[in-house]
């Protein structure tokens, strides 16, 4: 009769293979609860709207539809926004993006080359920063050209 023993042959692959899965369905279940509660939100909000409208309230002076639903930057929210105002934040998430992915690729970079200095191994650092510049140039391509937004009456 075999005995199942926890040792470090055992452990150490189930717990390196576990880590990936529980973070893929992990961020997979965020996804969905957070588009849920989304959803729900502004179909509340619709409702609420609509029952203001119906009681003989003037549209204009309702306040307006939630954007950001939960605090976050939405695509759903995005459609009550001014183009303006959609390309600016469009603008600041990809330079945010852009940011973040070139100092992550300039960080794999010098790490890899300070590890492994024969090898070359350091251009692996060259693929994220390239993506980082890319996004970057996406954001300076995309951001209005106006100075100043338009302004409604």
């Amino acid at each position: 009769m075999h005995i199942l023993r926890l040792d470090a042959d055992f452990f150490v692959p189930f717990l390196l293979f576990s880590i990936p899965i529980v973070a893929i369905v992990g961020g997979i279940t965020a996804g969905i609860v957070r588009t849920l509660g989304q959803q729900r939100l502004l179909e509340m909000a619709q409702r609420e709207r609509m029952a203001a409208i119906e009681r003989g309230i003037d549209p204009a002076k309702l306040p307006p539809m939630p954007i950001g639903g939960l605090g976050h930057d939405h695509d759903l929210a995005s459609i009550y926004l001014n183009p303006h105002d959609y390309a600016r934040r469009r603008s600041m998430n990809l330079m945010v993006g852009g940011v973040i992915t070139l100092f992550v690729g300039v960080g794999v970079g010098a790490f890899l080359y300070l590890v492994d200095r024969p090898d070359n191994s350091w251009g692996v650092g060259l693929v994220p920063l390239a993506v980082g510049l890319g996004l970057l140039l996406s954001s300076w391509l995309v951001k209005p050209k106006d100075a100043e937004p338009p302004r409604t009456p």
